[in-house]
């Protein structure tokens, strides 16, 4: 995606980090590619991994900075799914993947990362990872969970970024359908039963109502996530003259909060800094 690179663990994150920060972000939301993938990931929860990595490297420089950390295992399996495999079916094992979600937070937790975001969609995960952290003494780690993930095509470049597409069938067997509404609130309902301490629904811009009715139904701080297809739109029209970059991102970043988000997730994070400081009255 323009203006959007992969960061090694070195002068490359750093540089990053120093610009974040002087642009006022408040976080940023780590995914890691391993140096090498298996059928359950074992990089994803390694206490030397890339993100474990990068997290460690991130709290040294820039104490303040929130780190939150994707918990997931798409990234790292051979298979590109969001869990480990049941032997010989091709199906995702909901609970044995749950046992791994578990390990890959704490670690990051050990590491230092401020929030936990679990985005596999897999039933009970909030449960089993929160049982984890605060077995382990990390009872001040939050939790933002994915809570309303669709099986969205608004992933496409992300998923080529990252090297996460499965490599054979796809994902709407644990992500939601984009026509059900209903199910967005139960998702929600149970996740935060489960403890969590942040919701998150995705996509955002062509799921406000979804944003709006999730917020109407918790008091929990929400999350949009503004994804990878979302942000390529928008750029590809700028790039060819269509629509002003600046005024359209501002635009849509205010819808979001205005259909009830906390907080916004975007590729367009440090552009819509700088852009903000002109432009005061955008502000939400």
């Amino acid at each position: 995606m323009p203006g959007i690179n992969h960061c090694s663990v070195d002068a490359v994150l750093t540089k990053e980090v120093a610009r974040i920060e002087a642009l006022g972000v408040a976080g940023a939301l780590l995914f890691g590619i391993p140096a090498a993938k298996d059928e359950i990931g074992t990089e994803n929860f390694s206490p030397d991994g890339i993100v474990q990595r990068a997290v460690r490297l991130i709290k040294d420089q820039a104490p303040n900075l929130l780190v939150l950390t994707d918990v997931c295992c798409c990234e790292y399996t051979s298979h590109g799914h969001c869990g480990i495999l049941r032997d010989g079916e091709g199906t995702v094992d909901n609970d044995a993947t749950l046992e791994i979600l578990a390990k890959v937070a704490l670690s990051h937790a050990e590491a230092g990362a401020d929030i936990l975001a679990p985005s596999g969609m897999m039933d009970g995960m909030v449960g089993a990872i929160r049982g984890a952290l605060d077995g382990a003494g990390y009872t001040d780690r939050a939790i933002l969970s994915y809570a309303v993930k669709y099986a969205s095509a608004f992933y496409g470049p992300f998923r080529e970024a990252a090297e996460s597409a499965p490599a054979f069938g796809d994902r709407r067997g644990y992500q939601m359908d984009p026509a059900n509404v209903r199910e967005a609130l139960v998702e929600a309902a149970l996740d935060e039963a489960e403890g969590a301490d942040m919701l998150m629904v995705k996509p955002a811009l062509a799921y406000l109502d979804v944003v709006r009715a999730v917020r109407e139904r918790t008091h929990l701080p929400l999350v949009a996530y503004n994804v990878s297809g979302e942000y390529a739109m928008v750029k590809a029209a700028a790039e060819r003259g269509w629509v002003d970059e600046s005024a359209t991102v501002l635009e849509t970043l205010l819808a979001m909060r205005r259909a009830g988000a906390d907080a916004i997730i975007t590729y367009h994070a440090k552009d819509a800094a700088r852009w903000l400081e002109l432009s005061e009255p955008m502000r939400g």
